[in-house]
């Protein structure tokens, strides 16, 4: 039962993670398209008047949101390997 919400915990972390992937995807077509970019930008692309470090600040901030999942990933898929193995040991 441990293992499968453990397992569970993967999947809706690859849920977040490949949502967080696709952030940048949806503000640009968002920009394209004339919206806001999901606020990133109130008056539109062309009246946007936020610095050159913004669009920096966001990558930076995706990327380390991305690896951070990818690490909470690979510790509990070792956790449930280590727990599956101990429940599979053979007594004589």
């Amino acid at each position: 039962m441990t293992v499968f919400l453990i397992r569970l915990a993967v999947f809706l972390l690859g849920a977040v993670a490949v949502g967080l992937a696709a952030v940048p995807l949806l503000v640009m077509v968002d920009l394209l398209s004339g919206g806001t970019g999901y606020g990133l930008c109130a008056n539109g692309l062309e009246l946007c008047d936020n610095p050159y470090s913004t669009a920096a600040e966001l990558a930076v901030l995706l990327t380390v949101a991305l690896f951070g999942m990818v690490l909470l990933i690979r510790m509990l898929m070792k956790l449930a390997r280590r727990l599956q193995d101990d429940s599979y040991q053979v007594t004589q």
